[in-house]
Order: C-alpha cells, then sequence, then structure tokens
C-alpha cells in the first residue's frame, strides 16, 4: 500500500497539523491501496499563509520566466506518466490502457496548451483614455474531482501558474496519488516554494476551509452541482471569485436521416470512456420515431459487445466505478428505470457475469425513456445510456434542453445540418459527430453546470483580475 501522508507546503513536505488518517480502496478489489492524511483547518491556514507570502514575488515575474517554468513542469511531467498512470488506474479504476493513453496525457494537454496560450496572451490594450491590464488574481483555492483526475488538476494549475498566481491544491481523497506525484513534479522543475501548495483531505474539512477563507482570493472547483452550491455559500461572506464547472446530463440529438452506423459509435463511445464516469457523457440518445428501432440495434450491439475486466491489466475494456457509494447510486437509477416503465435493452442491475466484487457495472441500455423519468434528469456517471424518441426537430432541441444541466451537448447526423442546430441547444460545450472537447477552447457550462470557462487563453482570462489606468503616459 503507498502511504502518503505528508501534505506539500510552502515547499517541503510537512505533517499534518490533527489530521486524521484515510485508506483510498481500489475499486476493483474493494481492499485500500492508499493511505494519505485528512487535512485540518491549521493545515489549510499554513498552506495559505504560504501562498499568500509568496504570491508578491511570484506575481511580479516575466512572461518569459512562467513559461520557462511551464516548458520545465512539461518535461519533468513526460519522465512520470508511467506512475501517473498507475496511481490513477489503481485509485479510480482506469484501465492501465486508458490511463496511459487518455487519463495522463490529458493532464500534459493543460500545460502544454497553457504554455502556447501565455506566448500569445495580450496582457495590455488601449481602450480611449485608458489603458486596460490583466494581472496576477491572488491566492487560489483548487478543489478537484476523481473522475478526470489530472485533467481537472492541471486545467487549474497551469493557468494559475502562467498568470502569476500562488494556489492551495485539494484534490479528491478518491484519488489523490497523482496529485502527490503532480507535487513531486513542480517541485522538480523549480515551482517556488509556497507557489503551489497541496493539502489532502475531504470537503467537508478541508474544502469548507479553503471556500471560506478570508486570505483566498478565488475559489476554482470542480464536482457535483450539490458541492458546488455548498463551495459558493461557504466563499460568499468574503465575497471571493468563485469558479465552478459542474454536473451534466449532455443529450445526443440523433437528427432524422443520420447513417446510425457511421455517427452513433463514436459518441456512444463518450458513454462507455471511462466507464461513463464524464461529466460530458451524452448519455441521453434523442432519436427521430422513424429511427428508434434501428438506433435501438446500434446502441444495443456496442453495448453487448463492450467488455469489462481489470483496470490492472491492459486491453479494450473498461473497469469499475470509483467507489461503493457510486455503485449504489447507479443500481439505484438502474432499478429506477425499470420501475418507472423503460424497457430495459441490455445491462440492468448487479455485476456483470463472473464478477462477485468490485464496483463493476453492467454497460445498461435504456428504451422507451420519457424526459420525466430520474434517469433522464440525473446524472448517472457510469455506462448507462437511455434512448427517447422524437416526432419533430423542435421537440428533440426542447428535450434536449430540459434538465437543470448544461454543460455540453453532441449532435449526431450531417455536419452541416448539425451546425445549424448548435446554437439552439443550451450547453457550454457542443459538439458534432463526436463528445471530446478541443483542450485549447473554452470549456465550461450554462444553468447549473457552473460558471467561468477554462483551457487556453480563457482559462488565463479567468485566474486574473481586469485593471483599468486612466490618465497614464502613453
Amino acid at each position: 500500500m503507498q502511504s502518503y501522508t505528508q501534505h506539500y507546503i510552502n515547499g517541503a513536505w510537512v505533517d499534518s497539523i490533527g489530521g486524521t488518517r484515510h485508506h483510498v480502496i481500489n475499486p476493483a478489489t474493494e481492499a485500500p491501496c492508499t493511505e494519505i492524511t485528512l487535512g485540518s483547518a491549521a493545515d489549510v491556514d499554513a498552506a495559505v499563509a504560504a501562498a499568500r507570502a509568496a504570491f508578491d514575488g511570484w506575481s511580479q515575474t516575466s512572461v518569459e520566466e512562467r513559461s520557462a517554468l511551464l516548458a520545465r513542469i512539461i518535461e519533468v511531467y513526460k519522465s512520470r506518466m508511467p506512475d501517473l498512470a498507475k496511481a490513477v488506474s489503481a485509485e479510480m479504476g482506469a484501465p492501465i490502457g486508458f490511463a496511459s493513453a487518455a487519463q495522463v496525457p490529458a493532464g500534459l494537454g493543460h500545460f502544454i496548451s497553457t504554455l502556447k496560450a501565455l506566448g500569445e496572451f495580450t496582457f495590455e490594450e488601449k481602450l480611449g483614455r485608458a489603458k486596460v491590464v490583466h494581472e496576477p488574481l491572488g491566492v487560489v483555492a483548487m478543489i478537484t474531482p476523481w473522475n478526470w483526475p489530472l485533467n481537472q488538476i492541471t486545467a487549474k494549475v497551469a493557468p494559475a501558474l502562467a498568470a502569476g498566481n500562488s494556489m492551495i491544491l485539494k484534490p479528491s481523497e478518491e484519488a489523490p496519488s497523482c496529485a502527490v506525484i503532480l507535487a513531486e513534479i513542480l517541485h522538480e522543475a523549480g515551482v517556488p516554494a509556497g507557489v503551489f501548495n497541496l493539502v489532502n483531505g475531504d470537503g467537508p474539512g478541508v474544502g469548507a476551509a479553503l471556500s471560506s477563507h478570508r486570505d483566498v482570493d478565488m475559489v476554482s472547483f470542480t464536482g457535483s452541482t450539490r458541492a458546488g452550491i455548498a463551495v459558493a455559500q461557504a466563499a460568499a461572506a468574503t465575497v471571493k471569485r468563485v469558479h465552478q464547472e459542474l454536473g451534466g446530463k449532455a443529450p445526443n440529438l440523433v437528427l432524422e436521416g443520420a447513417d446510425l452506423q457511421a455517427v452513433l459509435p463514436p459518441t456512444l463511445m463518450g458513454v462507455l470512456a471511462n466507464t461513463g464516469q464524464s461529466c460530458i457523457a451524452p448519455t441521453r440518445l434523442l432519436v427521430h420515431k422513424s429511427q428508434t428501432e434501428a438506433a435501438t440495434a446500434v446502441a444495443k450491439a456496442m453495448f453487448e459487445a463492450t467488455q469489462v475486466g481489470d483496470p490492472a491489466e491492459m486491453g479494450a475494456h473498461i473497469g469499475p466505478v470509483v467507489n461503493k457509494a457510486q455503485f449504489d447510486k447507479i443500481q439505484g437509477l438502474i432499478q429506477s428505470a425499470i420501475d418507472e416503465g423503460a424497457t430495459l435493452v441490455t445491462g440492468g442491475t448487479g455485476r456483470p457475469d463472473g464478477r462477485n466484487s468490485g464496483y463493476y457495472i453492467r454497460p445498461t441500455l435504456f428504451a422507451d425513456v420519457t424526459p420525466d423519468m430520474r434517469i433522464a434528469q440525473e446524472e448517472t456517471f457510469g455506462p448507462v445510456a437511455t434512448i427517447t424518441s422524437y416526432d419533430t426537430l423542435d421537440e428533440g432541441v426542447a428535450i434536449a434542453n430540459d434538465t437543470p444541466y448544461g454543460l455540453s451537448a453532441t449532435i449526431s447526423g450531417d455536419a452541416a445540418a448539425a451546425a445549424q442546430v448548435a446554437p439552439r441547444l443550451r450547453a457550454g460545450l457542443v459538439t458534432i459527430n463526436s463528445w471530446s472537447p478541443d483542450g485549447a477552447a473554452p470549456f465550461g457550462g450554462y444553468k447549473q453546470s457552473g460558471n467561468g470557462r477554462e483551457n487556453g487563453k480563457y482559462g488565463l482570462t479567468d485566474f486574473m483580475e481586469v485593471k483599468t489606468i486612466v490618465g497614464a503616459p502613453a
């Protein structure tokens, strides 16, 4: 079992001040695989003090200095990719092949795209008699989830560093090891003491303490809408900036006449990849009534061909979901769809055949799902898709928009026709015949899927303050 019981504060690994030990459970074996310390309010105070002290110097560094640091981080990160993949696979259940090919490279991609964006960013502009400048925001608290742990962490750390901020990271206690390894990477690359700090912990402890801390200038949070509301409420008393990427319930609007064999497999893969544990997974297939039967057959074949297996083994299979709480939630949603009258096409409750332990989910497909069913409204976060029929395009668009979420939406069908429909979908990301975002383009949601944007120049902008200076000499 790995043991990472210290926090990284002010450039050194230090013991917790009153924290408690916590075992991380391997979701494939249901046995402990990592030991960490859940931090305390005193740990948070120490980390915030270190970040506050480091900010004055770091915020005054040049773009060239910060670019050089990002370049060093990229090179060290590359050398630790196998270690990162093993950590992600063991703690959140991503098969080692997927962790190596997708999870870990996603984190590297944010450093690379941020370095490019930093070199192209316009820090000053002239507006009338005024000069408008972008400046570092201050001390940033970052609270990140377990489902794409490196992607979510680096989407915050990279632009915050590039913008000249100091920071405290609280990664998910479900998948903390990759954050520890990232701290080692940043230390080796030469990030100055106090600029980056890591405090492991849970939401009610470390997360709440960071959100309410008077010396934190911004909280950047990725996680559930429920937790995001709690973060915003805790932050309100100090009027700090709150940046959130929250839940999703993405539609896959299949246009009438679409070549189903061509367009459905790449979009349905978003429901199966990462065992469905992606906030942009297009789980709600909305299909014209003339093609519902054919679409069901295509999806059924794909789901039944999906193998479930040990994440420690190489292969094209999917792994377990992250923990028992998620397993139980997904089982409950599957049962709710059965109880509410949906047609179970394949899959269902219980573990896949041959699996008596581990948090494995049967790839599951429902047809005849109506928009009012729980499974059509609540984020499932597992390899579960639903099919709902529509009569007209207007009805299909209305159903697509009919959830509290607006993080992403997918359109399957003729690309030119899909481009005409895209402006009608209330989502921060719309993908056509695909499901993945572009790492250089802004990412974030509408409605209860959050506020603010990450990636590229938009990520830099959201980690900066804008100042107007009037009367400065030309």
